[in-house]
């Protein structure tokens, strides 16, 4: 790993190794863009997990903290655990980041918008993924929100899968950013393997 990095994501790493990791050669998994992997990421049982949950709130709130958004969110479902992460934490160091939802469908009833939470016209933001592979529901949350008037500074992923995603969402979003890529999780994963 060519950065350093902090014991809190030191931890995020080994519950995502442990929990939310899946390598196998045959047969390969069945990606949601219909493509074949020998890797897979599912981020929710890291994610959804207390302690899981507070180290991602520690490490994506160290990477927004000095900047001026106010707020971060993303496509429902794969962002809310992040976002409501980051919002807590965000609070409990003094430097409130408020979290919000990007529907995926509008509702036929209510206020019918997409975005929801205590965000306004204007604010900058962040936008939250759990993994980027083709970026295309990260580009989904982008431009909702910018319907919503809210002006989108940067977009961070928990795991970047190294597939062109994250190039697609530079042509939205100069900023972008992950937590970990693939390579960084496969080398420690090779290394974990090597030990045992």
């Amino acid at each position: 790993m060519s950065r350093k990095w902090s014991d809190a994501k030191k931890r995020l790493a080994e519950i995502i190794i442990e929990r939310s990791f899946q390598y196998r050669e045959d047969p390969p998994f069945t990606l949601a863009s219909g493509r074949t992997s020998n890797y897979y990421f599912n981020c929710k049982p890291t994610t959804l997990d207390p302690e899981g949950m507070n180290l991602i709130g520690t490490v994506i709130f160290d990477m927004v903290k000095d900047s001026d958004i106010t707020a971060i969110g993303g496509l429902t479902l794969g962002a809310d655990p992040l976002a409501n992460a980051v919002a807590l934490i965000s609070y409990q160091k003094g430097r409130p980041v408020k979290s919000f939802i990007v529907r995926k469908d509008v509702k036929a009833h209510g206020t019918r918008s997409a975005v929801e939470g205590n965000v306004s016209a204007g604010e900058k933001v962040a936008i939250l993924d759990d993994v980027i592979t083709t970026g295309a529901s990260t580009i989904t949350a982008i431009e909702k929100a910018r319907e919503a008037g809210l002006i989108v500074e940067r977009v961070i992923a928990l795991v970047d899968r190294e597939e062109g995603g994250r190039e697609h969402i530079e042509e939205n979003v100069a900023d972008v950013s992950s937590v970990f890529t693939r390579s960084e999780i496969m080398e420690l994963y090779g290394r974990r393997g090597s030990h045992e």
